[in-house]
């Protein structure tokens, strides 16, 4: 029996006949032949509420975003197993979106955006947006918001890709991470923990941490840091010019002063880094950690090649936008 591992890698050589099958049985073509596994995925061992009207009328009942999911997921383990891979011995695949990941016998996620590209995951851990999930991800890309306001509901799959587990990682910030790694650690470990702490918790609508991001981003370059100091500087009396027009609360002095003590810093590596450090201690206390042995040493040798969009609250927020798009 193959490995989850090679069933992997044969789904990704066989992935566009997967999607033309899929979408084949969201039309409900074909779709008595994958009533068996339908049967045994269904809750209690019944087939699911919508097969009936989609088996009949080719349409799906009107569902929520979260049931197009499952919709979709009991879809495509019943066509990999029925078609795409039935010339193999493989194992039942099982569903299990509410625990870890949807597919344990494959170790694969499977999510189905609509054109929002966007999904919310549980949150782990902050230093997944740089290290990416624990299991590799499909995604298919639905029409459901344009469908839904249109009904019947006709549902298809418009766009896919297969992201490996890292690359489930904040691009911009993988980056910038992976641009100064080895520099980083030539300096000083500590250091460089600081910098991934700080990449790994910021909140970019924050004024403050958006400029030490950019100067965190070409650090190595003394020049450039004391001109973004400056640039940092000028923003600074705008907005709060704005601000005061406008009646609204304006940004606090220490905000920009944090920034100025860069520029005086030596060597500047050193003010940087305390900078980025007293922003994740005043915004987050105890709670921003930094990396523990386990996921320091998976820093040190990770890609770092997210590719998509990563911010988080209580769960975060997968955008796949720059992946699709670019598609």
């Amino acid at each position: 029996m193959l490995t989850k591992a090679e069933l992997r890698d044969l789904l990704r050589e066989r992935l566009d006949q997967t999607i033309v099958e899929l979408n084949q049985a969201l039309q409900g073509v074909n779709l008595g032949r994958l009533e068996p596994v339908l049967l045994r995925l269904g809750r209690g061992q019944t087939l699911p509420h919508w097969y009936e009207q989609l088996r009949d009328q080719q349409t799906l009942p009107n569902l929520d975003g979260k049931t197009v999911g499952s919709v979709i997921e009991m879809l495509f383990v019943a066509v990999l197993e029925t078609v795409i891979l039935q010339d193999l011995e493989i194992p039942q695949f099982r569903l299990n979106p509410a625990r870890g990941v949807d597919i344990p016998d494959l170790d694969l996620g499977i999510k189905a955006p609509s054109q929002n590209y966007a999904t919310s995951e549980p949150f782990v851990s902050a230093y997944e947006r740089l290290l990416g999930s624990e299991y590799d991800a499909l995604i298919v890309l639905t029409d459901y918001q344009k469908r839904k306001l249109h009904p019947p509901l006709k549902l298809q799959v418009i766009q896919w890709h297969y992201f490996l587990n890292t690359e489930l990682a904040d691009f911009a910030l993988t980056a910038i991470a992976r641009k100064h790694r080895d520099w980083l650690i030539v300096q000083n470990e500590a250091w460089a923990q600081k910098i991934f702490r700080f990449l790994a918790y910021i909140n970019q609508s924050d004024w403050r941490a958006s400029r030490l991001l950019r100067i965190v981003n070409i650090m190595q370059n003394e020049e450039q840091v004391q001109r973004l100091v400056l640039e940092a500087e000028e923003d600074f009396r705008k907005k709060n010019a704005e601000r005061a027009r406008k009646d609204k609360d304006t940004i606090p002095d220490h905000e920009i002063e944090s920034l100025l003590s860069i520029a005086e810093s030596q060597p500047i590596i050193l003010g940087i880094v305390d900078a980025v450090d007293n922003w994740v201690v005043e915004n987050y206390k105890d709670f921003a950690r930094l990396p523990n042995e386990n996921e320091w040493r998976r820093l040190l040798v990770s890609p770092l090649n997210g590719q998509i969009g990563m911010s988080f609250a209580l769960q975060w927020r997968y955008n796949f936008a720059r992946v699709f798009r670019d598609n």
